[in-house]
C-alpha cells in the first residue's frame, strides 16, 4: 500500500470551474487501441490543478484477495474471510503498479483516505486492509493494483480527441455489478449501445 498522504493530493486544492471529473467514469470509446486503457471504465476520484487520479474498475489481474494479503503478510481472521473467496484484484492502471489502493464505501477513517463521496472514499493506507483482515473493513470494497494518473490538461485533450466518453458514476456499478458487466453498464448510463459506435464515431 503507498505511504500516507501520497499520491493523494489535497482535497483543498483549487479546482478548475470548466471541468471536474471527480466521481465520474471515463468510458474509453471503442475504437481506443490503446493496450493499457482499450475498453476500460475509470473511475475518476480526484481531479484538481495538479491533475486527475482514478482507477480502472473492470480490468482484473490474475491476483485474488487471499493472495494479496499472503503477500503483504496480513493474517486473516476467521471474519475476514468473507472477503477472500477468491475475489480478483483489478489492474487500477499503470502508475505505481506495485502498491494496492482501496476504493470503498466510507465509514471508519483510514490515514490516508479521501473521501469523493457519500458513497465512495479512496483509500491508500494500509490500514484499510488490516481492518478488512479483522473482519471489519468497509461494507464495499474493490482493490487494485496501481493507479491511473494524468497530467493537468492531459485527460480533458483526450476527451477532446474522441479517447473518452464521461458519464456521472453510479456505485452500483463500481461496486456490485460483474466484472465483465461494467463497461456495457457505464455505457448505458449515458443511454448508448457500444455496438452502435463505429471507429468513426464522434468524427465529422
Amino acid at each position: 500500500m503507498q505511504e500516507s498522504g501520497d499520491p493523494l493530493q489535497s482535497a483543498e486544492a483549487s479546482i478548475s470551474p470548466a471541468l471536474n471529473l471527480a466521481n465520474h467514469f471515463l468510458i474509453a470509446m471503442p475504437s481506443m487501441q490503446d493496450p493499457v486503457f482499450g475498453g476500460t471504465v475509470v473511475y475518476v476520484c480526484e481531479h484538481n490543478e495538479n491533475g486527475v487520479l482514478g482507477v480502472v474498475i473492470n480490468k482484473p489481474t490474475d491476483m485474488t484477495m487471499d493472495v494479496l494479503f499472503e503477500r503483504i503478510d496480513l493474517e486473516v481472521e476467521a471474519q475476514g474471510g468473507r472477503y477472500l473467496e477468491s475475489a480478483p484484484i483489478m489492474f487500477g492502471g499503470p502508475v505505481q503498479d506495485d502498491r494496492g489502493f482501496v476504493l470503498h464505501t466510507p465509514g471508519a477513517r483510514y490515514s490516508s483516505s479521501l473521501t469523493v463521496t457519500n458513497d465512495v472514499a479512496f483509500t491508500t493506507s494500509i490500514d484499510v486492509l488490516e481492518a478488512v483482515a479483522k473482519g471489519n473493513g468497509p461494507e464495499r470494497m474493490l482493490v487494485s493494483i496501481g493507479y491511473s494518473g494524468w497530467s493537468p490538461g492531459q485527460l480533458e485533450d483526450e476527451i477532446s480527441r474522441n479517447g473518452w466518453l464521461t458519464v456521472t458514476a453510479d456505485p452500483r456499478i463500481l461496486f456490485d455489478m460483474p466484472i465483465e458487466e461494467r463497461y456495457v453498464a457505464a455505457m448505458k448510463l449515458l443511454g448508448i449501445d457500444p455496438l452502435m459506435l463505429t471507429s468513426e464515431a464522434g468524427h465529422a
